[in-house]
């Protein structure tokens, strides 16, 4: 493994502490799923003036924003519902952790995402094994927050896979705050529908501010880091976010996690480097 410095090993421990963190102002809220409605206008606002300095997007990126902006679309309304009915030491690990290794699978399936080495099979192996012990857990969201937090691993691989091909020409922070400003809209749309206007209004927050200002921070210390280290060991740093977000879960949400949980988010976290590193 290539020597990191310490300041990409900053940078990269930094988005994954922030990436929980904003994970954790939206699973600590009295309505998870209007926060989210929140924190992303709050981002699609708050880095507007950023993208447009930067600029940089050329024709042939919009079929992958398209794309993209309905995976993301997809991905916060599981998100938040998961949130809502479950645990951050539960969704977190599992979404996490499922999506390497659905990556994989399609790698190895349809030659989607490179070339699969025998190291990268024991790394899904390991993140496998963790699944299982999060899953044993016992959660207030039961079989319905397994399912919900496994989707939203689906939904990660895919807009993965699709954002990779998207920001080969084009600037990465305009790229996903246009995904951000096309899917911001119909979540929010679908949230006063639903609810009412009244439940966005409930979660206009600092807290949900924050969480929507830290969804971008988290990427673009992760671009910060990449400009100093290769992708595979700023990757393996940053799914350090699955411990945090389990810490967090316990010192700040109060919830109960049993030795298993935490053997089981040290397993994804390993298995996750382990893939990133093979």
């Amino acid at each position: 493994m290539p020597r990191v410095s310490a300041a990409a090993f900053g940078l990269a421990l930094g988005a994954a502490a922030v990436h929980a963190l904003w994970n954790l102002l939206i699973a600590r809220t009295g309505d998870p799923q209007a926060a989210t409605g929140v924190a992303m206008a709050a981002a699609v606002v708050a880095l507007a003036p950023v993208a447009l300095v930067l600029g940089g997007l050329p024709t042939r990126a919009l079929p992958y924003i398209a794309a993209s902006a309905a995976l993301e679309l997809v991905y916060f309304g599981l998100l938040a519902t998961a949130y809502r009915v479950g645990e951050l030491s539960v969704t977190y690990p599992l979404a996490r952790g499922g999506a390497p290794v659905l990556l994989v699978a399609a790698a190895a399936a349809f030659g989607l995402g490179g070339d699969v080495t025998a190291i990268q099979v024991g790394g899904v192996a390991l993140a496998v094994a963790g699944i299982l012990a999060v899953r044993g857990a016992r959660s207030p969201g039961g079989a319905l927050e397994v399912g919900l937090s496994l989707a939203v691993a689906a939904c990660i691989a895919g807009y993965t896979l699709v954002d990779r091909a998207g920001v080969r020409d084009a600037d990465p922070v305009t790229y996903l705050w246009l995904v951000l400003a096309l899917a911001t809209p119909p979540y929010v749309a679908a949230i006063r529908l639903a609810r009412g206007r009244g439940a966005l209004a409930r979660e206009l927050t600092g807290a949900a501010v924050l969480a929507g200002v830290a969804m971008f921070a988290a990427y673009a210390l992760a671009l910060a880091a990449l400009k100093l280290a290769g992708a595979a060991e700023v990757g393996a740093v940053r799914e350090t976010s699955v411990v945090i977000a389990t810490a967090l879960a316990a010192i700040v949400l109060r919830e109960r996690i049993s030795a298993a949980r935490w053997a089981g988010a040290l397993a994804v976290t390993a298995g996750i480097a382990v893939i990133a590193l093979g």
